[in-house]
């Protein structure tokens, strides 16, 4: 396998490894081979000493005076971090951050995330660069919050309550490259308030804002003013595809370099059919609640549109971790969950609006962007990613679409969504690396 400069890429070895330790680990936990049980206090279900996350996780009320990207507070985050090629070590300096946002309705807010300092040098060109680290569905509960994940390794409650921390697996490698990251929580992922699920401002603010947050964090090795790009996937691939489209206009301080953006959900109504009788089809639920949360004065229509069985998804999925969602709703179709038919439904108002604002594509993004995704993505079609990227180069943007051809496999499973970012991470890490080494991209726009 090459690189997209036509390169050979650095062995995989360090994360495939670090991939095999959170299988094993998921499998222990998932077999009730771990730690042991949590516990909740005051709606926070974390590992150990509850106060320490009670504490941390509630923002002062009111939010001290600032900008976006303004930290409210930090402190030390030990670590649960495999890195490539070295079992047992850390290579990388915690920070848990709080820090200010606003969400889709300008308003302003507390986030949370986790920033990670290299111990190893940057090898590359120019000062150390910083990426903006979107992660994939962890869930809507508050103990799903990556920030969290990062210091226990894995989470478990009883019964089925559990998260393994499979973001670790490329952050372990890239901090071992000498990238700086910062991983944000996203909205109401571990702090009050419900997680907006793939609400395209708010994760797009949330992201950027946390690049903001991690070059003004003092002591670090980031230059204030230094070059910034965004990594994500699933989840992260829309967030970080919104926040490339935004930045120019939100963010002109950031020195934005590129942007990974691999299976993105760009238009939601594309999705539904795909969701239907999926593996992961109770993501569904975290969708409306967080429509719910971010747009209350439609909660009544969107609620009399559920049958029980709908209103059961959105209570549960609440507070739930995106492993204990697919094993509790796996296989379901979406229609029992609501009065009319559902297809119907999104093209009516105001479901067709909300939908409508969550489309991403309209806006260039300045910076190069490299979309990747599986030509037979099960959970999030391949068409409207290639969609978005047709959309972005119609607009002048420099915009390289990679397909991955991996043919369907246990279909509804979303065995090629997930295996997609293992397979060509690589790639894409590559890709990110030239964008800070200053390489000319190699765009294919018309040709895709």
């Amino acid at each position: 396998m090459t690189s997209p400069s036509g390169r050979s890429p650095r062995p995989v070895v360090g994360w495939v490894r670090s991939l095999s330790v959170t299988v094993l680990v998921f499998f222990c936990t998932a077999t009730g081979l771990t730690a042991p049980a949590s516990a909740d206090v005051d709606g926070f279900d974390v590992e150990g000493d509850q106060s320490e996350y009670v504490a941390f996780y509630t923002p002062p009320d009111p939010l001290p005076a600032g900008r976006p990207g303004d930290l409210i507070r930090s402190e030390p985050s030990r670590l649960v971090l495999e890195p490539s090629g070295q079992l047992g070590a850390i290579l990388a300096t915690g920070t848990r951050i709080m820090y200010r946002s606003i969400d889709s309705r300008g308003n302003p807010i507390a986030v949370t995330g986790t920033y990670f300092e290299p111990d190893n040098p940057w090898p590359g060109d120019g000062p150390r660069p910083l990426l903006s680290y979107a992660p994939g569905t962890q869930g809507q509960g508050d103990q799903c919050a990556p920030s969290r994940l990062f210091n226990q390794g894995i989470h478990w409650s009883p019964f089925l309550d559990f998260a393994p921390n499979y973001e670790e697996t490329f952050v372990a490698t890239m901090v071992a490259r000498g990238f700086a990251i910062v991983m944000t929580d996203y909205e109401g992922l571990g702090t009050p308030g419900v997680h907006t699920y793939v609400n395209r401002l708010s994760e797009a603010h949330a992201v950027l804002d946390a690049a903001r947050a991690a070059q003004r964090l003092p002591n670090t090795s980031l230059e204030r003013h230094g070059p910034v790009a965004f990594w994500g996937y699933s989840q992260g691939g829309g967030a970080v595809a919104a926040a490339a489209e935004l930045a120019a206009t939100y963010t002109p301080d950031l020195d934005v370099v590129g942007t990974f953006s691999g299976a993105p959900p760009a238009d939601l109504v594309e999705l539904l059919p795909y969701l239907d009788g999926n593996a992961l089809v109770g993501v569904a639920g975290y969708l409306i609640n967080g429509i719910i949360y971010a747009y209350p004065e439609f909660a009544e229509v969107l609620y009399d549109k559920m049958t029980p069985r709908g209103l059961d998804l959105l209570a549960k999925t609440r507070h739930q971790c995106v492993p204990e969602t697919g094993l509790k709703f796996l296989f379901r179709h979406l229609q029992p969950y609501f009065t009319e038919d559902l297809y119907q439904l999104v093209a009516k108002e105001p479901f067709k609006t909300l939908f409508d604002a969550q489309r991403i594509g309209r806006y260039k993004p300045t910076a190069p962007v490299f979309i990747d995704a599986n030509r037979y993505d099960p959970l999030v079609p391949w068409t409207q990613a290639n969609q978005l990227g047709r959309d972005w180069c119609a607009q002048g943007a420099d915009v390289q679409f990679w397909t991955n051809e991996q043919p369907p496999f246990l279909n509804k499973t979303s065995t090629n969504h997930v295996l997609t970012l293992f397979v060509d991470g690589e790639r894409g890490m590559q890709w990110i690396t030239d964008r800070f080494n200053g390489l000319p991209t190699t765009p294919n726009c018309g040709h895709f």
